[in-house]
């Protein structure tokens, strides 16, 4: 799926799904005055404080705190991407994805490719149940019958064209299929299998479908670099058919990852990611290991939470999916420099993720050891001990910045100082931040105040005493569009307070223009608006704000709000007016404003 999924798509998608629905299939509902109630699915709890609001489109746990619109449960309850929970409820209300510039979402080309990556996996497995050599290195492994379906292993023939003959069975499958990156190109533009004589594993995305592969060759020659032997992934094209004796002198890298495609971006991509989300309803935890092999591993153990990055360091990406699933996030790597820097690119990437209630550990392994060798000679109890004294992050951050630091002298605690600071203002908001800046404080000695706090610090003074902030009414008025958008048609351009000098205005301008342009807007509309923007989480507590009255005593304290906002721009225009009155800089057409604006006040009952 390519292009931006328009607004007004999602309003009218929203507008036909009833929310109440939606999440009654999944979770059972009691109703409860006007909305509904259950036991929060997204933590433990014995009395229901899970609540779904049918008028607003909108859930809400006041236990734990998620909440959003349709689209929101379903990414958080069957872990979506975006675009998959809407193609979920588009297909529900029988709409088509449209895309910004007009393209539809049928998907032609995708769907396409779909069907013959989910082939070639019954391909390759169909040629792993006649390969003595493939099953016989799945046996040396370790690994039963059922595993390997599990994760639907397979093999690849030693054949140039094994899969071209079953699959292109035509010019438009050669092309897709060769979009999809299974062939590799000859000299002469010719195409062929790029998987050849290798043991297949499956890559698939978070709704079960093959996007990819992962490919161990068989035969392997003596000589071979110390990378490809160590088992890095590789996706480079190799040489092509031009002997046989130069295909039996270099099959390729030992491992080959399909290159990047329209279904396949490596850097957003977790191999056995479907595995654990079809093995748990409730992921507890998620162990990222750097192999097929050592996830497989772990899975056959009973380990089965791990999953592997696909040949590349872990991403923001793979950092904002791993959350999305669980809580708790264990990074293994290798214990010696290589793995080290792994985790530390790992480390870099998680803490502009750590909200508060997440935790990232990190497990170093003995020398030569992985997780595959590790679980088979330690046994299931081995490796979750190991687990249970994995290290946490702000142990590895503190002790991997300070590990050539003499934190006995002044000069080595500013050292250490200087080089967490920037990486601990990657930390969002919250507590975890605090007591990360709390304990770089306790460990340095410097005051190390958060930029943001630093910076609210410094912008307190003489300005602030003069003009306090009137933040109570425009809040208010704000809780009101948030918890009733339709109240924004009740108002008419032009709105004075636009110009008021009050912390929030523009945003309640920005609401009363998106409710009068988009009149079917829902509280969770409107919400998955602000999805990706700063104000989202004050928004959300605002949707669940309790207001007294009616539908009708909202119209008129909204109304009242805005009489009142008006009156205080009058005011702000006086003072501002007579202060420059005051300096001799008012024309004629100024002082008949103020003249105007004085007499108004004075007929205008406060």
């Amino acid at each position: 799926m390519s292009g931006r999924i328009p607004d007004t798509f999602i309003d009218e998608l929203l507008a036909r799904i009833d929310i109440v629905d939606v999440i009654q299939e999944r979770v059972q509902l009691k109703k409860a005055g006007r909305d509904w109630s259950a036991r929060c699915p997204f933590h433990d709890e014995r009395s229901p404080s899970f609540t779904v609001s049918p008028n607003k489109q909108f859930y809400h746990c006041f236990g734990c705190g998620a909440h959003g619109s349709a689209i929101g449960f379903l990414m958080n309850y069957d872990r979506l991407e975006f675009p998959d929970a809407v193609e979920e409820l588009a297909n529900r209300a029988g709409l088509k994805v449209p895309f910004e510039g007009g393209k539809a979402a049928p998907r032609e080309d995708s769907s396409e490719l779909y069907e013959l990556l989910d082939a070639a996996t019954g391909y390759y497995r169909r040629q792993l149940a006649a390969s003595t050599s493939a099953l016989d290195y799945f046996q040396r492994r370790g690994l039963d019958d059922a595993i390997v379906a599990r994760f639907r292993l397979g093999y690849a023939p030693d054949a140039w064209d094994g899969l071209k003959s079953a699959l292109g069975t035509n010019a438009q499958r050669i092309a897709l299929l060769d979009k999809a990156g299974m062939f590799s190109g000859g000299e002469r533009g010719s195409k062929y299998d790029r998987f050849r004589d290798r043991v297949m594993f499956p890559i698939l995305d978070r709704r079960g479908r093959t996007i990819a592969f992962g490919g161990r060759i068989l035969t392997q020659p003596a000589a071979k670099s110390a990378a490809t032997d160590a088992g890095q992934a590789s996706s480079a094209a190799d040489p092509g058919p031009t002997t046989t004796d130069a295909r039996k002198n270099d099959p390729g890298p030992k491992y080959l990852n399909s290159p990047e495609t329209p279904l396949f971006h490596k850097g957003r991509e977790l191999f056995g990611l479907w595995q654990v989300r079809e093995a748990h309803a409730k992921i507890p935890r998620l162990i990222v290991v750097e192999g097929y092999m050592d996830v497989i591993s772990l899975h056959q153990a009973g380990i089965t939470q791990a999953v592997a990055t696909l040949g590349t360091a872990t991403t923001r990406d793979h950092a904002e999916i791993l959350f999305r699933q669980c809580s708790d996030v264990y990074f293994c790597f290798d214990g010696d420099r290589a793995g080290r820097q792994a985790a530390w690119r790992a480390l870099e990437s998680v803490l502009p993720r750590m909200r508060d209630g997440r935790q990232a550990l990190f497990l170093f392994l003995p020398d030569g050891e992985d997780p595959d060798s590790l679980v088979r000679k330690e046994g299931l109890a081995g490796f979750e001990q190991r687990l249970k004294d994995a290290t946490p992050l702000s142990e590895f951050l503190f002790g991997d910045l300070a590990k050539d630091v003499n934190l006995a002298t002044l000069d080595g605690k500013a050292r250490l100082a200087e080089r967490a600071r920037p990486l601990l203002a990657h930390i969002p908001d919250g507590a975890f931040r605090d007591l990360m800046f709390e304990e770089l404080e306790r460990r340095s000695g410097a005051k190390t105040l958060p930029a943001k706090v630093a910076s609210a610090d410094a912008g307190k003074g003489d300005r602030a005493s003069v003009r306090p902030p009137q933040r109570s009414l425009v809040r208010a008025a704000i809780t009101l569009l948030v918890q009733q958008p339709g109240l924004a048609s009740t108002i008419e351009p032009p709105w004075q307070f636009a110009s008021l000098r009050q912390r929030g205005v523009a945003l309640l301008v920005e609401l009363i223009e998106l409710g009068r342009a988009r009149p079917e807007l829902t509280t969770g509309a409107l919400l998955e608006h602000f999805a990706d923007r700063a104000e989202i989480n004050a928004l959300q507590t605002l949707a669940v704000s309790e207001f007294p009255g009616d539908v009708d005593a909202a119209r008129s304290e909204f109304a009242d709000a805005m009489r009142q906002l008006e009156r205080q721009t009058r005011h702000q225009r006086i003072e501002d007016l007579q202060a420059r009155l005051g300096e001799g800089g008012l024309g004629e057409d100024e002082k008949d404003e103020l003249r105007g604006l004085l007499a108004s006040r004075s007929q205008t009952p406060r």
